[in-house]
């Protein structure tokens, strides 16, 4: 059965995502992308008449929503929990993709800004929500705001970082080191705020 086309825009967009996630935004092309959605080459300025950019914009921004709905859930569980979620969620990212995936958004972030400014301003936009949300998660499990704010900032960096190593490494290890020793900083946040 061929796919519907009222559903090439979003078949788009999760192409997009997954060809990003291998070959970064500007290793990625429209013919690639229709290939990979099986999207007919008239729906293409159709749905997004900026071209490939606004595409690449779109998809960036709909990947960067993925982490923020998990930290968006976080009033039910504990930070614990919340942060295994973050975590676990590039965990099984790295192993279902045998290590050929990483961070969309990352791959976007290190675009030329003179080149492709929407997909680098919609990175910006992504690790910034992601940020703020773990900021405003910690404050809500009783974090002063000043831990709360390098507590959010180390996590997303380290976990970036470590989701890097992993690939280049073709092993689990380095976010497995990483998650290891940032989840002990999760467990209690409620500590006097040193400054």
């Amino acid at each position: 059965m061929s796919p519907r086309r009222s559903d090439a825009r979003e078949r788009m967009l999760t192409s997009a995502i997954a060809l990003i996630r291998r070959a970064g935004a500007s290793g990625t092309s429209l013919d690639e992308i229709l290939a990979h959605s099986s999207a007919p080459r008239g729906s293409l300025y159709h749905h997004f008449p900026g071209g490939r950019d606004q595409l690449i914009q779109e998809a960036v921004d709909i990947a960067g929503g993925g982490i923020d709905r998990i930290l968006g859930d976080a009033s039910e569980h504990s930070l614990v929990e919340v942060f295994d979620s973050f975590a676990n969620a590039w965990r099984e990212s790295l192993i279902s993709s045998e290590f050929r995936s990483g961070c969309p958004i990352l791959a976007a972030a290190i675009e030329s800004a003179d080149r492709t400014p929407g997909v680098v301003d919609a990175a910006s936009r992504a690790f910034t929500a992601w940020r703020t949300s773990l900021e405003s998660v910690l404050g809500d499990h009783g974090a002063a705001p000043a831990t709360a704010r390098r507590l959010s900032n180390l996590a997303v960096a380290a976990i970036e970082g470590a989701v890097v190593l992993s690939r280049v490494d073709g092993s689990i290890d380095p976010l497995d080191d990483v998650i290891h020793s940032l989840r002990p900083l999760f467990i209690d946040v409620t500590e006097p705020d040193p400054r």
